[in-house]
């Protein structure tokens, strides 16, 4: 009887430590999501501030909506501008004609598509 309280207390202790290590592996994994998180949101206010430098508020206005419309091209776009501005390749603030013309560039031609009936 005394054999199997003592494995039993074994056993509990086994159990409480294993328990212990979950909670210390989820409480780090956690503390990782919320440390890139921050510096998600830390890229995403430098480049805004990057794009209020470089666009004039027409030119962001458009962006805003393209990134609503199609996030990826909007990315692309602010990827790109940012290359140019780090290569000194922008002097002046872009307007919305010149982001116009960016735009065009980048979006993926449209296909017409035709079905035929026979």
């Amino acid at each position: 009887m005394e054999l199997k309280t003592m494995q039993d207390a074994e056993l509990e202790e086994l159990r409480r430590r294993k328990m212990a290590q979950l909670q210390q592996s989820q409480d780090a994994q956690m503390q990782q999501q919320v440390a890139m998180a921050e510096r998600q949101k830390q890229m995403e206010a430098e480049r805004q501030a990057v794009m209020r430098q470089i666009l004039t508020p027409e030119a962001r206005e458009r962006l805003g909506k393209v990134r609503m419309a199609y996030p990826d091209i909007a990315a692309a776009v602010e990827e790109q501008l940012i290359r140019l501005l780090q290569m000194g390749r922008i002097q002046n603030q872009i307007d919305d004609e010149t982001l116009k013309a960016i735009l065009r560039k980048v979006s993926p031609q449209k296909r017409d598509i035709k079905i035929e009936r026979v």
